[in-house]
């Protein structure tokens, strides 16, 4: 794939092939994409809780949220759930402010993802008390997004906006996904 195809690729999948594992290897070398990419001032103050086993993905599932614009809909039913998770966290003892980094971090290891024809979706909307004590995750990190990751087992459709940029399923239960045309993005 070349990169456009590599980010068109990249969007955020909901439901994935649960029963088709990702190795820890497999994460492991998606989280040194992002360890080698750009940090604010170099502080390099994230660090990674990896999940690849049915227990732990039960244990992190319940604290996430999952489309805020499909208000009825609450979440993969199981069987199109993750096979693995990243939680993205900030060492306090580094820094208080993690700035753009999550991001950064994060879409670096989803375009990876995405290049090895895996999915994921970014969350941040989510009970992060409740998943530290799930994780037992130390009061030294915060939890800053949690990288949902899987073979997807949907389509997702990109449409050009034109009334609104809310994501919607469409009648065959396609993610349609409306961006915002490049004429109104480039002032």
């Amino acid at each position: 794939m070349n990169f456009r195809e590599i980010v068109e690729a990249d969007r955020s999948y909901r439901r994935f092939q649960q029963g088709r594992a990702i190795e820890k290897s497999v994460l492991e070398e998606l989280v040194n994409l992002a360890r080698i990419s750009a940090s604010s001032a170099n502080l390099q103050p994230l660090k990674y809780k990896l999940s690849c086993d049915a227990d732990t993905n039960a244990r992190i599932f319940p604290y996430l949220n999952w489309a805020g614009y499909l208000t009825e809909w609450v979440g993969p039913e199981k069987g199109e759930r993750p096979a693995a998770y990243i939680v993205v966290l900030g060492d306090t003892e580094i820094s208080r402010h993690f700035g753009y980094d999550p991001g950064i971090a994060s879409q670096t290891i989803l375009l990876g993802a995405a290049e090895k024809g895996l999915g994921g979706c970014m969350i941040g909307s989510l009970d992060r008390r409740g998943l530290a004590d799930a994780l037992d995750i130390s009061g030294r990190y915060e939890i800053l997004l949690v990288l949902a990751m899987g073979i997807p087992d949907e389509t997702v459709r990109l449409t050009e906006a034109t009334d609104s940029i809310r994501y919607y399923r469409d009648e065959q239960d396609e993610h349609v996904v409306p961006k915002r045309p490049l004429s109104e993005v480039i002032l």
